[in-house]
C-alpha cells in the first residue's frame, strides 16, 4: 500500500504574528513571515535578534506567547518532516556510525536499511570512512557534519540550522557550506541562520533581516545586498547595526 503520509507537506510555513515573551521581555515582536519550497532562507541579524527563538518556533519547540504557525495549512503539527541542527551540536559517546544509527532507529527506519542509509549519508557530508571513529574525536567541523547527516537521517523536508559554521576555520566552513548545497540540491527546504555576511551572501535564496525580535526585510539575497530597502539593513551590512 502507498504510504499517503509522503504526499503532506509541512510547506508553506507560515508565521502570523508570532510573539515570544520571557517574562515581559519580547523575544519576537509580531513576526510574520512564509517560508516557502526552494533555495535556502538565512536568517540574518545581530546578537538578540532572535534568529534561535524564530527556529525554535518554526520547528515546534516553543509555543508562541500570541500569533500562529501553521505548516502546510496545519496547525499543532509533529515535527515528523521537520530536523534541526544546534549551534553545538551534542555527539553521543558512541562511533559515528551509531550515532546515525540512534538516528535512524528513532526515525522507524527499517534495521535492515541502516547500512545504506549510513553510507549513503556518510557520501553527502563527506565523512566516508569515519564510521568506526568515536563521534567525540571527530574534529569541531567533522562533529557538526556529522550533526548534519544525523538530522538528515528523519529524510526531512525543512532543514534548520542555527549558526552552523560558527567557530569553524575556513575549510571546515566550506565543507559545512557544500553539504548545505548538496542538501538543497536534493530539494529540502533549509532555513539557517548566520552571523556571517559572507555565507549569507554564497547560499540564501531569500534573506530575512531581523532585529530585536522584529522581521525588517524579506527578500531575494541578490536584491538585499544589492539595494537593501531599510536604513537597518544598509547599517547591518556596513557593520554599523550591533544591537
Amino acid at each position: 500500500m502507498t504510504d499517503m503520509r509522503v504526499l503532506v507537506s509541512d510547506l508553506p510555513l507560515v508565521l502570523r504574528d508570532v510573539s515570544v515573551f520571557a517574562r515581559e521581555l519580547a523575544i519576537l515582536d509580531r513576526v510574520s513571515l512564509e517560508l516557502m519550497a526552494g533555495a535556502p532562507t538565512v536568517l540574518i541579524g545581530p546578537n538578540g535578534a532572535g534568529k534561535t527563538t524564530l527556529l525554535r518556533v518554526a520547528m515546534g519547540l516553543i509555543e508562541p506567547t500570541g500569533g500562529q504557525v501553521t505548516w502546510g495549512g496545519r496547525t499543532g503539527v509533529p515535527p515528523a518532516r521537520r530536523a534541526i541542527v544546534f549551534q553545538r551540536p551534542v555527539m553521543l559517546r558512541r562511533s559515528a556510525a551509531a550515532n546515525i544509527e540512534y538516528a535512524l532507529a528513532s526515525a522507524n527506519v527499517a534495521c535492515n536499511e541502516w547500512p545504506s542509509r549510513i553510507e549513503e549519508l556518510f557520501a553527502i557530508v563527506g565523512l566516508t570512512g569515519l564510521g568506526a571513529r568515536p563521534a567525540r574525536r571527530l574534529s569541531g567541523g567533522e562533529q557538526q557534519r556529522l550533526a548534519l547527516a544525523r538530522a538528515l537521517a528523519r529524510d526531512p523536508e525543512v532543514l534548520f540550522l542555527d549558526e552552523p559554521t560558527a567557530s569553524l576555520d575556513p575549510a571546515a566552513t566550506k565543507a559545512i557550506e557544500d553539504v548545505i548545497r548538496a542538501v538543497a540540491a536534493r530539494g529540502i527546504k533549509v532555513v539557517m541562520a548566520t552571523h556571517d555576511l559572507g555565507e549569507a551572501r554564497r547560499l540564501a535564496g531569500e534573506i530575512v533581516l531581523m532585529h530585536r525580535g522584529r522581521v525588517l526585510e524579506s527578500t531575494p539575497g541578490s536584491e538585499f545586498f544589492g539595494s537593501p530597502k531599510s536604513q537597518e539593513a544598509r547599517r547591518f551590512i556596513a557593520g554599523e547595526l550591533l544591537v
